[in-house]
């Protein structure tokens, strides 16, 4: 995908990514620390994970055709190394919105393992939940800050002035 109604696909899926990366990190982290919040939202959250997953190599893909489309700059080469980076916490995104949702069905109607207790309902295991849902959330969302931060920067760098062009009257 390379262009969208005559504007490069890239500046329109980044909003995908803005967006949903930072929800699906939200909801990972709420649904990991409230299994009843985790039983509400259901399927949406792996699914939700899904999309996020699959807008990263989109708007990545169209992010490098813009950049072959654009002046040769060292903050476009930027923000093109930090993109290539959020690829594996989205994919940590879906894999422990997976597991969560997977372990929260399992746990809605405890089957007992071989020692008598329900899988998955000990606290070392959702404490571990917790702090890796806590630190993959937290790495997703710092990371998509950054790329767009140096995205910003590559757009906008001298590409405005610090004098209003026009005043308000002479519209």
């Amino acid at each position: 995908m390379t262009l969208i109604n005559g504007l490069p696909a890239h500046v329109l899926l980044v909003h995908l990514v803005v967006v949903l990366v930072p929800l699906t990190a939200l909801a990972l982290v709420v649904a990991a620390i409230s299994p009843r919040a985790a039983r509400r939202m259901g399927v949406v959250l792996p699914l939700l994970a899904l999309v996020s997953l699959v807008s990263v190599p989109l708007t990545t893909q169209a992010g490098e055709w813009l950049e072959r489309h654009v002046t040769d700059d060292a903050l476009v080469q930027r923000h093109a190394e930090l993109g290539d980076g959020l690829l594996p916490w989205a994919a940590g995104l879906f894999v422990l919105a997976a597991l969560v949702w997977w372990a929260t069905r399992a746990t809605a109607e405890p089957r007992p393992d071989a020692t008598g207790t329900a899988v998955w309902s000990g606290v070392p295991v959702r404490v571990a939940a917790v702090v890796l849902s806590l630190v993959v959330a937290a790495g997703a969302v710092v990371d998509v800050y950054r790329i767009g931060d140096s995205g910003a920067k590559a757009a906008w760098h001298d590409g405005f002035s610090q004098t209003a062009s026009h005043t308000g009257a002479e519209r």
